[in-house]
């Protein structure tokens, strides 16, 4: 069955708008375009869309999806099925929240004495499951897993004034990368030596061991995968290549 841009609009619950800029972009064309100009989308569309609505809701950027769903070997069902695993590691994550919530709630109510320790584990075993679900293989393959497991455990022990820190850091980076990118800093320029040295105080905060070669290859997967550069390029695109020139030119200088 073939559908109109506002039978696929309506039906997945996209603008109009929104489809005919993907068609501009390239990330979804119509099946074919009739002479009266109006685009229409077949079944192979319908799915595309799809994963297309997927992947947006699990934060990457259109880029980084167009690059994904065109690949030569792309499988949806294998997409499907990680889709899948995705969703499901998000319910456990929001089980552990609500009980985190509630326990919060038992304690102040003198139900139930809580730890300053536990009010900060759900987020931290979140970040830790997340990490490990999207890079720990490539992190497994190259470090090993001894040093995978080691900068977990150091994720999980950190105190509330050192997990305030990890994430301020993690903010601060972001929106240094974007600074740099607005203002077309050079990898090279103090400004950029800077974000180096707040990424290496952020890698050092789980890390077991620093080493600049380490700094370097963790920054060169930034622009080899496409979840790391979706990552830092969220908001403004030219960020994942900043970092990693970057790392590339100050780490052995730090």
């Amino acid at each position: 069955m073939n559908y109109s841009i506002r039978e696929l609009s309506e039906m997945a619950g996209v603008s109009a708008r929104t489809l005919r800029y993907y068609d501009e972009i390239g990330l979804l064309k119509p099946l074919y375009v009739n002479e009266a100009g109006y685009r229409y989308y077949g079944q192979n569309e319908v799915a595309l869309l799809q994963q297309i609505l997927f992947y947006r809701q699990r934060g990457l950027d259109l880029k980084s999806i167009r690059n994904i769903i065109y690949q030569d070997d792309f499988d949806i069902m294998k997409a499907l099925r990680e889709h899948l695993r995705e969703l499901e590691e998000q319910r456990k994550h929001m089980d552990f929240l609500i009980h985190t919530v509630e326990q919060t709630i038992a304690s102040m109510k003198g139900e139930y004495k809580m730890t300053d320790k536990e009010k900060f584990e759900a987020f931290k075993k979140n970040l830790v499951e997340e990490n490990e679900e999207r890079y720990g293989k490539e992190v497994r393959e190259k470090y090993g897993d001894e040093e995978a497991d080691a900068s977990n455990r150091k994720m999980m022990n950190m105190s509330e004034e050192e997990w305030n820190e990890f994430k301020w850091l993690e903010i601060e980076i972001k929106k240094c990368l974007k600074e740099g990118v607005q203002k077309e800093i050079e990898p090279d320029s103090e400004e950029a030596g800077r974000i180096v040295r707040l990424h290496k105080d952020w890698l050092c905060r789980t890390w077991k061991d620093y080493s600049a070669e380490a700094h370097k290859g963790i920054a060169a997967m930034y622009m080899a995968d496409e979840r790391f550069k979706a990552y830092y390029n969220e908001e403004i695109s030219g960020c994942a290549e900043l970092l990693s020139k970057a790392v590339e030119y100050w780490a052995e200088r730090m």
